[in-house]
C-alpha cells in the first residue's frame, strides 16, 4: 500500500503500542489523526513528546461514547482500533469498565466504520483470549477462553467485530499480537517491572515465575499491524502477531538481570499471584499467518528488544516506583 495521503485514524493513539503506530504512519506518509483519551489536562499521553507531534491531527474523546467516535472517523480510510483497558489486576476488581470500553467501545467503532464506510479497521485483540495453551504453538484455531475479565471483554469485542463484517460486510481484520514490550511500556507489565528493579533495587520481586509468554518487541507489532493493513487478504481473518519464542518469567527475569550486569535476587510477592484458575499457564504463538498471508516475520529479537528498553529505561526511567505494585 502506498500510504501517502492516507486518511487514518489510530484510537488509543496515546498509549504505548499506539503512540509507536502513530510515528510509523506518519513516517509513511499517511495523514494521521490520533484519537486519545479526553483528559482535564489536555495531554496526549506518549504523543507529547513525540517528534512526530506536528504531523499529528489528535481528537479528543472517549471510546465509550459513540458520537465521539463517529466525528472522530469522518472522512477516514483506514482504522486501527487500539483503545482498551488492559490491565489484568484491575480487571478483577472492575469487571464492568472492562464491558463498557472493550466491549461496548469496539461495538462504537464497528458502527462508525459501517456509517462511514471506512476501508479498512483493524481490531485489537491479544493472545489472553486463548487462556493457557491447548497445544503450542497456538494458531487462530485455538479455542478461547476468557479466564480473567479482561480476556473475556476482548473476546467480546473480537466477536462483536468478527460479527460485523460477516453480518454487515465491513472490512474488519483482528490483529491478535502476543506480549508486546518496548519503550514507553508502563510498570503494570512484567519486563519494564524487572528492569526497572534491576536497575534500581538490585532485587527482583514478581508474581509467579513459571507462566511461559511469547514476548515481541514493539516495532515486530507495529509492522504487524502495517502489513495487515496492507494486505487485502487479511480481511475478514484473525492473525497472529508473535514471535514463536516461549519463555518462562523466571527464566525472562535472569536474562534481564544478564543484560543489565546486575546480581539481583529474584522473590515471590503473594499479592502479584493471580488467582490460580485465573493465571494463563502458558502461551506461544504460531506466526505461520502472518508469515505466509503477509510476509510478515518479527525482525527483532527478544534480546536486542530488551537491550533497546533497558536503555531506554536507564535514559527515561518509569512513571511509577520500581517496588510498586501497579495494578
Amino acid at each position: 500500500m502506498d500510504w501517502k495521503g492516507k486518511k487514518v485514524l489510530v484510537t488509543g493513539a496515546g498509549g504505548f503500542i499506539g503512540s509507536h503506530l502513530t510515528e510509523r504512519l506518519v513516517a509513511l506518509g499517511a495523514h494521521v489523526r490520533a484519537m486519545i483519551h479526553y483528559n482535564a489536562l489536555g495531554g496526549c499521553g506518549w504523543l507529547d513528546g513525540s517528534p512526530a507531534r506536528d504531523r499529528i491531527e489528535v481528537v479528543a474523546g472517549d471510546i465509550c461514547d459513540r458520537d465521539s467516535v463517529v466525528a472522530a472517523m469522518k472522512d477516514v480510510e483506514i482504522v486501527f482500533h487500539l483503545a482498551a483497558l488492559i490491565g489484568i489486576p484491575y480487571s478483577y476488581r472492575n469487571p464492568g469498565s472492562y464491558v463498557r470500553t472493550n466491549v461496548e467501545g469496539t461495538l462504537n467503532v464497528l458502527q462508525a466504520a459501517r456509517k462511514w464506510g471506512v476501508q479498512r479497521l483493524i481490531h485489537t485483540s491479544t493472545s489472553e483470549v486463548y487462556g493457557t495453551a491447548r497445544y503450542t504453538p497456538i494458531d487462530e484455531n485455538h479455542s478461547l477462553q476468557g479466564q480473567s475479565p479482561y480476556s473475556a471483554s476482548k473476546i467480546g469485542a473480537d466477536k462483536i467485530a468478527e460479527a460485523f463484517f460477516f453480518s454487515f460486510d465491513v472490512p474488519v481484520s483482528v490483529a491478535r499480537p502476543f506480549n508486546t514490550f518496548g519503550p514507553r511500556q508502563s510498570n503494570r507489565a512484567v519486563i519494564p517491572t524487572i528492569i526497572s528493579q534491576c536497575l534500581e533495587r538490585r532485587r527482583v520481586v514478581l508474581g509467579s515465575l513459571e507462566p511461559t509468554r511469547d514476548f515481541n518487541y514493539v516495532e515486530n507489532t507495529v509492522e504487524g499491524f502495517v502489513a495487515i493493513a496492507s494486505s487485502s487478504a487479511a480481511v475478514g481473518k484473525t492473525i497472529n502477531l508473535g514471535s514463536g519464542r516461549e519463555i518462562s518469567i523466571g527464566a525472562l527475569a535472569t536474562l534481564i538481570a544478564d543484560l543489565t550486569g546486575c546480581k539481583v535476587s529474584l522473590d515471590t510477592d503473594a499479592q502479584r499471584i493471580r488467582p490460580d484458575q485465573s493465571e494463563v499457564k502458558r502461551l506461544v504463538a504460531d506466526n505461520t499467518l502472518a508469515r505466509s498471508l503477509l510476509s510478515w516475520e518479527p525482525a527483532v529479537s527478544l534480546e536486542n528488544g530488551l537491550r533497546t528498553t533497558i536503555e531506554w529505561i536507564r535514559t527515561y526511567g518509569t512513571r511509577s516506583q520500581p517496588d510498586e505494585y501497579s495494578v
